[in-house]
């Protein structure tokens, strides 16, 4: 199985956006961005694109699929 590595934090912190503002803006709860930051939570596919959009990314910048990643 693959594992998933999210850009989300780096993304978010970049653009000065809280957990709790990008929850604002996504509709859901800090505890749920902070859940998906840590890869405890997979978003829906809504989700994930409602955090792309507030992020100013595409859904697949976003997230990095780990089998793919280089290791250096």
């Amino acid at each position: 199985m693959l594992s998933v590595e999210n850009q989300i934090k780096g993304l978010r912190e970049k653009k000065n956006i809280s957990q709790g503002k990008l929850a604002d803006l996504c509709n859901v709860s800090r505890q749920t961005i902070n859940a998906i930051e840590n890869n405890k939570y997979d978003p829906s596919l809504q989700l994930a694109f409602d955090m792309a959009k507030n992020l100013g990314v595409t859904v697949d910048t976003l997230f990095l699929n780990g089998g793919e990643k280089n290791e250096q």
